[in-house]
C-alpha cells in the first residue's frame, strides 16, 4: 500500500478502519460521526447507522473515510435502482427511502437558515416530487478523447474525481424518453470523436421536450406548464423536473397574491415561466432580465398564450426598479436569481423600493439564507418557507420562502 505524498498520519493512519455512529447528514449529503470527539466524514450512509469505515485524508479539524460496511442499517435504507450507484458522482441519496430523503432535506434548509440567515422560522416539510425516478428532463453527459486503447467513457463525474468521467449507458433519474434516445447519441458522439474538431472531447445534450428529444442547443423547443406554452433555445436554462414544476409555480402564485397585492414583478424573469403562470392572479405583470434573448422569449411566449397583462423590459443590474409604475405598496416581487443569490446592488435596489410581498425562489439555500438575513434586517418578517425536491435521488433542493413588510 502507498501512501499519498501529502498525507498527514493525524489522528488516524493511511487506510485505518475505524467504527462509529452516524450522527446526522451535511447538505452536501456525507454522514457526519465522531471518534473520541473527532468528526470522521462518509458518504452513502443514514444517521443512526453503524458503520465500518477506512480513513484516507486528515483535515485540521476532520478526517474523510470511505464507506466498508454498514454494521447496523437504518430501516429507512433502500436498495439503490441505478447500477453505477456510488461510481458515479449524480446521486447522493439513492439508498434512503423517499420520505426520509424529504426530511433530510427539510432540516438541511433548516439548518442553513439558522446559521446562515439567524433565521428561527419553521420550515415546512419538502414537498416531494411526483416522480422521482425519471423524472429529469434534461441531462448533459460528457466525454474526453479517446484512450489510447479506443474507448471513451461517456456519461458523468466519477464519485470523489475532479477529472475522470464514468460511463452512463442509461441514468435512472432520466425521463424514459432520454434513455431510449441515449444509445444513439452516445454512437453519434463516438463517430465524432474521430473528427479533428471533437478529437478533444465535448458534452451532450439531451432535452426532453413536447417536440420529443432535442440534442442541438440552438433548437427552438417548447415546454407547457399547466395551461402556459413556453418556447426557447434547447441549450438554455429552463426547470428540468416538469412533474412538479406545475406545483411549484401555483405556490408562488398563491403566496405572491396571499395580501391583496395587485401587481407583480418578476426580477429574474428568464423567458417568463413565473411572470406568465402567475399572471392570471394579478391586475398587472412586469418581468425584468438583464438578458436580451430571454427578453424576446418571454415576450414571445406572452403572445403564444395571448396574456395581455403581462410586459417584459430588459433590466440593468444596477437600475432594475427604475422605470416601473407599479405602487411598492400594492406589488408583489418573485425573485428567482442565480446560485450565488441577488448581488449586494439589488438587495439594495429592492429595499428601497419596499415591495409588499416578497417571493424569494431559490436553488441554494445557503446564498438564500445570506439574503434573507439582509431582507429581515431591512424590515421583512418571512411568513413562510416551504422547500421543493425537484431533484430526488441528488443532495439539491429548492427553496421557496416568502416574506411581508415588517
Amino acid at each position: 500500500m502507498q501512501v499519498p505524498k501529502n498525507f498527514v498520519a493525524e489522528p488516524f493512519e493511511y487506510h485505518q478502519e475505524i467504527e462509529f455512529t452516524v450522527e446526522s447528514l451535511t447538505n452536501l449529503g456525507m454522514g457526519v460521526g465522531r471518534v473520541d470527539g473527532w468528526v470522521v466524514m462518509v458518504p452513502f450512509v443514514i444517521p443512526g447507522e453503524r458503520v465500518r469505515v477506512r480513513i484516507f485524508r486528515n483535515f485540521q479539524n476532520y478526517s474523510d473515510a470511505d464507506l466498508l460496511e454498514v454494521l447496523e442499517a437504518s430501516p429507512d435504507r433502500v436498495a439503490p435502482e441505478c447500477p453505477l450507484y456510488t461510481r458515479c458522482g449524480g446521486c447522493q441519496y439513492q439508498h434512503l427511502n423517499y420520505a426520509r430523503q424529504l426530511k433530510e432535506k427539510t432540516r438541511h434548509v433548516e439548518e442553513l437558515m439558522q446559521k446562515l440567515g439567524g433565521i428561527q422560522h419553521p420550515v415546512e416539510l419538502a414537498h416531494g416530487s411526483p416522480e422521482i425516478y425519471q423524472y429529469r428532463s434534461k441531462i448533459t453527459p460528457h466525454y474526453d478523447r479517446p484512450d489510447r486503447d479506443g474507448s471513451q467513457p461517456i456519461g458523468f463525474l466519477q464519485y470523489g474525481r475532479r477529472n475522470q468521467i464514468i460511463d452512463v449507458e442509461q441514468c435512472p433519474i432520466a425521463t424514459q424518453a432520454i434513455n431510449a434516445a441515449l444509445p444513439e447519441a452516445r454512437a453519434e458522439a463516438r463517430r465524432a470523436g474521430g473528427k479533428k474538431r471533437r478529437q478533444r472531447g465535448g458534452t451532450l445534450l439531451m432535452r426532453g421536450v413536447l417536440e420529443g428529444v432535442v440534442t442541438d442547443p440552438q433548437e427552438i423547443v417548447s415546454e407547457r406548464v399547466g395551461e402556459i406554452t413556453f418556447q426557447f433555445k434547447a441549450g438554455e436554462f429552463f426547470q428540468n423536473n416538469p412533474f412538479i414544476l406545475p406545483d411549484l409555480v401555483a405556490h408562488v402564485a398563491r403566496e405572491a397574491s396571499a395580501e391583496g397585492a395587485r401587481y407583480l414583478v418578476d426580477a429574474y424573469c428568464g423567458v417568463g415561466l413565473f411572470a406568465l403562470s402567475t399572471a392570471a392572479s394579478f391586475e398587472q405583470v412586469a418581468g425584468v432580465e438583464i438578458s436580451e434573448p430571454a427578453v424576446r422569449w418571454a415576450q414571445a411566449n406572452c403572445k403564444i398564450s395571448g396574456i395581455q397583462n403581462a410586459r417584459f423590459v430588459i433590466g440593468k443590474a444596477e437600475a432594475i426598479f427604475n422605470g416601473l409604475k407599479f405602487p411598492a405598496d400594492e406589488t408583489a416581487l418573485v425573485i428567482d436569481p442565480p446560485r450565488k443569490g441577488c448581488d449586494a446592488s439589488f438587495r439594495q435596489q429592492l429595499l428601497h423600493y419596499r415591495p409588499q410581498r416578497i417571493v424569494y425562489v431559490s436553488c441554494d439555500p445557503a446564498t438564500q439564507a445570506r439574503d434573507l438575513k439582509e431582507f429581515v434586517e431591512g424590515g421583512y418578517r418571512i411568513t413562510r418557507i416551504q422547500p421543493f425536491d425537484l431533484f430526488p435521488h441528488t443532495r439539491h433542493i429548492e427553496n421557496v420562502v416568502s416574506l411581508s413588510l415588517a
